[in-house]
């Protein structure tokens, strides 16, 4: 019998990976496919551009919106018009899932979700020394509308390790995926909040992605307020 094939363990990538062909079918599949297929099935509405640096190419931002559906990966590089690599679960990446090809293609890295990995780390530090931007849902999996808890809060970790300010993006009004038989356009709304300093303490800044999260979208924000943003505020009194 032959040796079976190695399957490779996508929590590394380097920053070769995210060179001219991946960035090329990068923007292929954005504007070839994102685009059309959200300009025809969605009526949609993208606000808050103007919270990003003008120097948007050279500037190290990690992009973390609410996940309420599969699409949302490509709604925000679609919003933001950035190259992006998302942080997505181990699972993704096995052979016998559906769209995992698609998913190492576009240039998605694993994360084991019940622990951290050095590996991670790295990655996003490789990432950084390229025009590409990182992508990460703090809610782990896709989660309807309501309650903004069970944060999985290691994205603050991650933003202070690559020096990174965080970028909220709020995906609000999803009304649900596209109904061919009646036709009808579905509903969404994007707003890309003012980039979160990653040299704040590290529940300042989750509470603060679940405060604008919040605000631009239909939750309620269930992050506790840390004590030391409590006692700025009673000085600022």
């Amino acid at each position: 019998m032959g040796k079976e094939k190695e399957v490779r363990n996508y929590n590394r990538r380097y920053a070769k990976e995210y060179g001219f062909w991946r960035s090329l079918w990068y923007v292929i599949f954005l504007y070839g496919v994102t685009v059309p297929f959200f300009s025809v099935f969605y009526d949609y509405k993208i606000t808050g551009q103007e919270n990003l640096s003008k120097d948007i190419f050279n500037s190290n931002y990690i992009y973390c919106g609410n996940h309420v559906s599969i699409f949302d990966p490509f709604l925000i590089p679609f919003a933001t018009k950035r190259l992006m690599a998302w942080m997505a679960k181990k699972e993704l990446f096995n052979p016998d899932e559906k769209f995992s090809k698609l998913i190492i293609s576009l240039g998605a890295f694993a994360v084991d979700r019940t622990k951290p990995e050095i590996a991670t780390f790295k990655t996003v530090r490789d990432i950084f020394t390229t025009k590409w931007a990182l992508g990460i849902f703090p809610q782990g999996g896709t989660r309807p509308y309501g309650k903004l808890d069970e944060i999985r809060r290691g994205f603050a970790a991650i933003a202070k390790n690559a020096k990174a300010d965080i970028v909220p993006v709020a995906i609000a009004d999803f009304s649900g995926y596209p109904k061919l038989f009646p036709f009808k356009r579905q509903k969404v709304r994007l707003h890309i909040c003012k980039p979160i300093s990653y040299q704040l303490p590290a529940d300042e800044i989750e509470y603060l992605w679940c405060e604008a999260i919040s605000q631009h979208a239909d939750y309620e924000n269930c992050c506790p307020k840390p004590e030391s943003m409590k006692e700025k505020e009673t000085a600022t009194v």
